[in-house]
């Protein structure tokens, strides 16, 4: 089975799953197998798309610096009708993509498939939910009213390279450190504890075959704001919950708060505490976090106005400015 939207890895699982459910005679078998076909005929409808500076050509001297310039002053509220259609049907097949690799889950999991094979399909699911993630990263970073225009058109020109090659971009390409952290955020349940987040930190290091987004926290003169969005990453709770955590700390000199105190004191029902795991709860995370930082912006209320990925890739993309530019005068003298 040759499927030019897949790559080596997708394939041989979607190979290995389709035999499994065919060696079982499960009825999802024939699902999957439609299933598949349709991504196929979305893929091939975004790979039709001419590439997105022609697909602007009815505007004088577009180019891709123009679209760069163009992107960077679209507030996000006015973003859907100014990005290319390419870009519209390139989400689209991601979140179809997501929930193909979604499907084969469900189907092998109701036969009872072999745990190494669920797993690999897991995988495959987790790098397009990453990879949908970290776009969403990269629009909110071009999207910042307050944000530098030089680190703006790095995050656009991300963006346009995902958007270009949407049918193999994926966030190991793009976006390792992103994706590395991640993964070890997802394999750590936090304690909370004392809620100094020691625990939680030196877990993720552990497991984490990247540092830098880590290290970015445990860096000297850390602004307050980028200290309590990574603890909001770190405990998976907003910083009005974790504040209202420490005050119920202070007020009855307890040392450690656990899981059932804290869902007590902060009034969640059990479904909505105990965490799931997996990728998808870490982009559900993300999009609370998002919403709560966007609202503390909008009221000026006091609280990190930012999620803890996007302080780091700001401060990496304007980084990879200051190097260039280094780069540049060396080879000036």
């Amino acid at each position: 089975m040759e499927h030019f939207f897949l790559d080596e890895g997708e394939q041989a699982v979607v190979v290995e799953g389709l035999k499994v459910l065919d060696a079982t005679a499960s009825p999802q078998a024939q699902f999957i197998r439609e299933a598949l076909e349709r991504l196929g005929r979305l893929a091939d409808l975004v790979r039709s798309y001419p590439a997105i500076h022609r697909s602007f050509r009815g505007r004088k001297e577009v180019s891709s610096e123009t679209l760069v310039d163009l992107l960077c002053r679209l507030p996000d509220y006015d973003l859907d009708l100014h990005v290319p259609t390419k870009t519209v049907l390139g989400q689209a097949y991601l979140v179809a993509k997501i929930n193909f690799f979604k499907a084969i889950g469900y189907a092998l999991t109701n036969i009872g498939a072999p745990g190494d094979l669920l797993e690999r399909v897991d995988f495959e699911a987790g790098q397009s939910i990453y990879t949908k993630l970290a776009e969403e990263l990269f629009l909110s970073i071009v999207t910042d009213p307050q944000g530098k225009q030089a680190v703006k058109a790095r995050a656009a020109r991300a963006l346009f390279d995902i958007w270009e090659n949407r049918l193999s971009a994926e966030i190991d390409d793009f976006a390792p450190v992103l994706e590395s952290v991640w993964v070890a955020r997802n394999n750590m349940r936090p304690v909370l504890g004392t809620l100094k987040g020691t625990h939680e930190l030196l877990r993720m290091l552990a497991s984490t075959q990247d540092h830098r987004f880590l290290e970015h926290f445990t860096e000297e003169e850390v602004p307050e704001e980028e200290v309590q969005a990574f603890e909001e990453f770190l405990f998976g709770l907003s910083h009005e919950e974790i504040t209202k955590l420490r005050a119920h700390l202070e007020a009855q000199a307890a040392g450690a708060v656990s899981h059932e105190d804290a869902r007590g004191i902060l009034g969640r029902n059990k479904e909505s505490w105990a965490p799931t795991g997996g990728p998808q709860e870490l982009y559900t995370s993300y999009k609370k976090r998002k919403v709560k930082a966007n609202y503390r912006v909008l009221t000026d209320t006091v609280g990190p106005k930012k999620t803890a990925e996007e302080y780091v890739m700001t401060s990496f993309l304007e980084r990879e400015g200051l190097e260039s530019q280094k780069i540049r005068l060396q080879r000036k003298d």
